[in-house]
């Protein structure tokens, strides 16, 4: 395996003692990434929902892709394709159960070879000791909004407050105190917010809980133009999420109301949460959230389904945004500092998610699907120099690419079965290097959480093919441009045949491109069956 070993002890030995770093020397790279967090809530996507001035920076000062998404739109799996450069049915992380192959090289390791600086905080997700990192304080599992626990080099530590602060002052010291001026860093910080069950910080939540947001169109969608999979998914805002767990309402309310739990981790999700808390953080959250429980109270028996979804998609949006502002704020903080020591001019930022994620959309939350909202996933690049202000690019992108991109960015070869491309040409403006149009998904997670039919499919700028399988075998296929919002299937429309002809063909090519075929996706149906 090749390295810029020999390259990158040359120019240290040319590095000054000036505030603005060496252009000699490899970039620092600073991957920022959120978990959940969908590009509606994004101002610099669509602002009709929040503002998000600081990850807006990113893009007026870098570049903005709109047609970013992942392979599968499940948190662990998108990591792990992250850090590999591989789709799924290679790492094996097909879903959050499977393990992780750990054999596989993660491009951290790269860098660590190549003499980088490496340091990761916040939520991982999967694997509590990361290959390639020097230093790491990472969220166990999910982690907890308040009071949360981590797990560093050297054991465990407990930490009070409220954790997307604890994750930006974890980072922020370790760029402050512990960041070896003499060499490049690669530096994860990974935020567990806005992950359900979107408990906001307290000076969020005083401020999103009074809050109205505009509903989606399709907030009410009946799934009429669509197969099966839509019409059997569980993840809608009315009867699938909890009442408790996510709308915070008090549990013992929904006995006295008569409410149906809508799971069994609806009471339980809240009465948990609770005991995180301090006593002063109960108190100051209890003095907001109990007036939204006993004005419900009051309400509940005149309203109707119409009215309950609405009242849920209010309080859903309230949280989850109110998750968001202190993400935002964190990444301003980071920022300034770059920008202060002057190292912003020899560091590339990235901020992206795990995936997508619906925020009403189809009367849905959560991701899973390669429907738009979590097949798509934020993408924001700053490289000072390289990346002209203000750049847009609707090339079709992936997390697949991110490890390759990184490796290019800093002269590391990259192995040659890493799966993705890299979008440094894109990011130096040259859009004619770049010969993908299609890209290739699949999702696995069938029969579990929320029952999104296993499925996988080719996607283009224009047209989207989807194969269902496993319990069902449903084609559909999605006009882009004329129908964005995705509400007709035209797989049996005669006027499609021929892009329906076209894409099946592509789509085989790319199956087989990748590795990926119909013998694993039984394979991977009897292992999970067993």
């Amino acid at each position: 395996m090749k390295t810029m070993i020999p390259l990158f002890m040359i120019a240290l030995l040319f590095a000054g003692c000036a505030k603005k770093e060496d252009r000699a020397t490899p970039p620092n790279i600073i991957f920022i990434m959120s978990d959940d967090h969908a590009y509606q809530a994004i101002s610099a996507y669509d602002d009709h929902l929040t503002r998000t001035p600081n990850i807006d920076r990113i893009a007026s000062e870098g570049m903005l892709f709109t047609n970013a998404c992942v392979t599968n739109s499940l948190c662990a799996p998108s990591r792990a394709t992250i850090l590999t450069g591989k789709h799924c049915h290679v790492h094996g992380k097909i879903d959050n159960r499977f393990p992780f192959d750990t054999t596989q090289v993660t491009f951290p390791q790269l860098f660590q070879q190549a003499g980088y600086q490496t340091a990761m905080f916040g939520k991982l997700h999967f694997g509590n000791n990361p290959k390639g990192i020097d230093e790491f304080k990472i969220l166990p599992g999910q982690g907890r909004y308040y009071n949360p626990d981590f797990i560093t080099n050297d054991g465990k530590i407990h930490i009070e407050g409220y954790t997307t602060d604890i994750i930006t002052d974890l980072t922020m010291d370790w760029l402050k105190n512990r960041r070896d001026p003499d060499k490049p860093f690669l530096l994860f910080y990974l935020h567990k917010a806005p992950h359900r069950e979107w408990l906001p910080a307290e000076r969020h939540y005083k401020k999103f809980t009074k809050m109205h947001f505009p509903e989606p169109a399709t907030l009410f969608d009946n799934y009429e133009g669509r197969g099966t999979a839509a019409k059997e998914a569980e993840m809608n805002i009315l009867l699938h999420q909890n009442w408790s767990g996510d709308s915070k309402l008090r549990p013992e309310v929904l006995d006295e109301l008569g409410i149906e739990p809508a799971s069994d981790w609806d009471k339980k999700a809240m009465e948990y949460k609770y005991k995180r808390f301090t006593e002063e953080q109960l108190a100051a959250w209890n003095a907001v959230y109990d007036p939204i429980t006993e004005a419900f109270k009051k309400q509940y028996p005149g309203m109707d389904k119409t009215a309950q979804m609405r009242w849920k998609y209010q309080r859903y949006m309230q949280d989850y945004l109110g998750c968001i502002a202190a993400v935002d704020e964190g990444v301003g903080t980071l920022l300034d500092y770059l920008d202060s020591e002057g190292l912003d001019e020899h560091t590339i930022v990235v901020y992206t998610s795990d995936q997508g994620f619906y925020l009403g959309e189809h009367g849905w939350f959560d991701k899973r699907f390669i429907y738009n909202e979590s097949f798509k996933t934020p993408l924001l690049v700053r490289w000072p120099g390289v990346i002209k202000a203000g750049s847009i690019n609707d090339e079709m992108v992936q997390n697949l690419d991110f490890a390759q991109t990184f490796l290019d960015a800093a002269g590391i070869e990259a192995p040659e079965d890493m799966q993705g491309e890299s979008l440094v040409p894109l990011l130096k403006g040259e859009d004619d290097a770049w010969d993908r149009d299609a890209v290739y998904y699949h999702y696995y997670e069938y029969p579990a959480v929320h029952m999104v039919k296993r499925h996988y499919g080719i996607v283009t700028r224009e047209y989207k093919l989807v194969h269902f399988y496993y319990d069902i075998d449903e084609w559909e296929l999605y006009d882009r441009l004329k129908d964005p919002m995705e509400m007709q299937n035209q797989y049996n429309n005669p006027d499609y045949a021929d892009v329906v002809a076209e894409l099946t063909e592509k789509l085989a090519a790319i199956r087989l491109k990748y590795g990926d075929s119909k013998e694993l996706d039984q394979k991977y149906i009897d292992m999970y069956n067993q």
